[in-house]
């Protein structure tokens, strides 16, 4: 059995187990309230729910059993069928009996014996259709009929008319009589029948009533974030202890005060993990009724439904997989006219995929359209008057694709429900840098694009690099980092007030962390230190711009448990949070994704404002 397939097992028999206690619920509830048609509603949408189940997970023996309890509250529910001391007694044993079938699917070893309370389920609707069918039965009055024929008195004349009505008469006695008999047979194998049931019946009575409990627990996804908080809290001061006692004691000592905490932790990570198919699956609608709207057919491929991500994580992303959705349908790709004139299936294809990858989650959303127009966004750049026509042409492909996550930014020139208002992009990317996450795009003209999305697969623990400024220590996130390099100081170039490196053939702007956060200390004074022979440069990379931080000295890469800031202090910038160090100094979080949209979307020079 497969990891997934024992996952679904495991969700049934929770989901089953939760059912049948709901059950017994209602049983004494209805015991009480013989009329109350809520709790007989209920009662059979229960039980129907359960057989439908049981049928699609393949346990037909479940399926069958709830499908005869389904069928007695049928008749209950029509009134045909009156709710007595011996009907209550069956449905309780019913229910026990359905516990134990869910329950044995559990444990192979358990062996349930349920025909015969199954069959007196049966039985019981059984006798009360022969009854209604008994009650709505033309016999009696045909025997009447007959009887009144057969007492008339001949009359001359009408001979032969009498002798063809004896006749008819006669053939109707015979087939009455030939009923009879089949009836009596009948009536034989039946009590034969009652006789065996009964005894099967008597034998599942005399079993005793065992109570029984789930193997799964739903928990409140609050409760999982104040203990994974907790846990957050231990490692922290596990850290400190470390570090505080690290001179005097062996590290061996803390090896397993080490092990243990980090096992917690990740155990507590996993709870939270679900799979992103949870999501995926709800999309065949969404993407329906885009189609629909736009005129367009479409097919939803659905791949890797089984990779697991932080519950919190696929909860903030939903919207913005809906967008890129969306607008997969309403730009990318084709009407089915347009399809077929550049001889590709008229049914456009839409690829929804996840994967593993680097402790992390990538999510692909693919179309088979037409790609990206890098033309058209240049011209809707310069007509804006964000960048001017020269400049423009001067900008990779990638920089000039970057521009569709800016606010106020679409290519359609009408609007309608699925796309044209320039708003949703921008509010894709703010909700993949919440999560510390990245999103890449890449097109060919004519055969589609495919938006990439890296996200962490926790937002429990990030992996950063630490360094300091000054005498303060800071954390960059790694998603974020490119490269780090030890630069001599004649190898930074300052151009207009800007310093630009080279690497890899790449010119990079970069900007000393401490001017960002002192501006009091000048740029002039930073090129002309002499104490500092090389400096350390750690590059970044967001939205395919990359930028290069200039630090005092590179300390470690270490995972962290990060905190949001809170007020009064909320509103700092470039700063995404803050975490504790073992020595107990704090550690601010640099906010990349504000430092890089910053510089380049508002000119940020070297001696920019300070944190306020």
């Amino acid at each position: 059995m497969s990891n997934k397939e024992k996952e679904y097992k495991d969700l049934f028999i929770s989901e089953a187990s939760q059912m049948v206690g709901e059950l017994e619920n209602f049983l004494t509830k209805l015991e009480k309230e013989p009329s109350d048609t809520k709790t007989i509603d209920s009662i059979f949408r229960i039980t129907h729910t359960l057989k439908g189940n049981a049928a699609g997970m393949g346990y037909e023996v479940i399926s069958k059993f709830a499908h005869a309890l389904e069928d007695l509250f049928s008749e209950i529910k029509n009134k045909t069928i009156l709710l007595e001391a011996d009907i209550f007694n069956s449905l309780f044993k019913a229910t026990d009996t359905l516990n134990e079938l869910v329950n044995a699917l559990s444990d192979e070893t358990l062996v349930v014996k349920h025909r015969g309370i199954q069959r007196k389920l049966e039985v019981i609707v059984e006798n009360n259709k022969k009854t209604i069918a008994a009650n709505k039965s033309p016999q009696s009055s045909t025997k009447k009929a007959i009887t009144g024929k057969n007492l008339q008195t001949k009359t001359p004349g009408k001979t032969q008319e009498t002798s063809d009505k004896e006749k008819k008469l006669e053939q109707l006695q015979s087939q009455l009589d030939s009923h009879h008999q089949e009836n009596k047979k009948t009536e034989e194998l039946q009590t034969e029948a009652y006789d065996e049931n009964h005894q099967m019946i008597q034998a599942c009575e005399n079993e005793p009533k065992k109570i029984s409990f789930s193997d799964m627990v739903q928990v409140p996804v609050q409760k999982l974030d104040n203990l994974l908080n907790l846990v957050g809290e231990l490692i922290i001061e596990r850290d400190r202890l470390i570090t505080t006692h690290e001179a005097n004691v062996s590290r061996n000592e803390f090896n397993r005060l080490r092990r243990v905490t980090s096992d917690l932790q990740y155990s507590v990570m996993d709870v939270r993990l679900v799979q992103v198919g949870f999501l995926f699956n709800k999309f065949h609608r969404v993407v329906r009724d885009a189609a629909s709207t736009e005129k367009k057919q479409v097919d939803l491929v659905i791949e890797g439904s089984e990779t697991e991500i932080d519950r919190n994580i696929l909860q903030i992303i939903s919207d913005s997989l809906i967008h890129l959705i969306r607008n997969a349908i309403g730009h990318g790709l084709e009407s089915e006219k347009d399809r077929l004139a550049q001889k590709k299936q008229g049914v456009g294809k839409l690829t929804l995929s996840a994967r593993n990858e680097s402790e992390g989650v990538v999510i692909d959303i693919k179309d088979d359209g037409k790609g990206i127009d890098i033309e058209r966004i240049k011209a809707k750049i310069v007509q804006k008057g964000w960048l001017d026509t020269i400049t423009a042409e001067k900008m990779s492909k990638e920089e000039i694709i970057s521009f569709i996550f800016e606010p106020g930014f679409s290519t359609n020139e009408t609007v309608n429900s699925i796309s044209g208002r320039g708003v949703g992009m921008d509010v894709v990317k703010k909700a993949i840098d919440s999560v510390g996450g990245n999103i890449k795009v890449s097109t060919e003209a004519g055969k589609g694009s495919t938006f990439t999305l890296i996200l962490p697969s926790s937002m429990a623990v990030k992996a950063t690099l630490l360094f300091e400024v000054g005498h303060a220590q800071y954390a960059v996130p790694l998603a974020y980092t490119d490269a780090v390099l030890s630069l001599e100081r004649k190898k930074i170039h300052k151009i207009q007030n800007r310093l630009m490196i080279n690497h890899q053939g790449n010119t990079i702007e970069t900007i000393f962390l401490r001017n960002l956060f002192f501006p009091e200390m000048s740029l002039k004074n930073e090129l002309h230190d002499q104490s500092a022979a090389k400096w350390n440069v750690i590059l970044v990379n967001y939205n395919g711009r990359k930028l290069g931080l200039v630090v005092d000295k590179l300390l470690q890469q270490k995972e962290i448990v990060e905190k949001p800031l809170k007020k009064p202090v909320d509103f700092v910038r470039f700063i995404s949070g803050v975490t504790i160090l073992g020595n107990g100094k704090v550690c601010l979080v640099i906010n990349i994704p504000q430092v890089i949209q910053k510089l380049f979307n508002h000119s940020l020079t070297v001696n920019a404002t300070a944190v306020a």
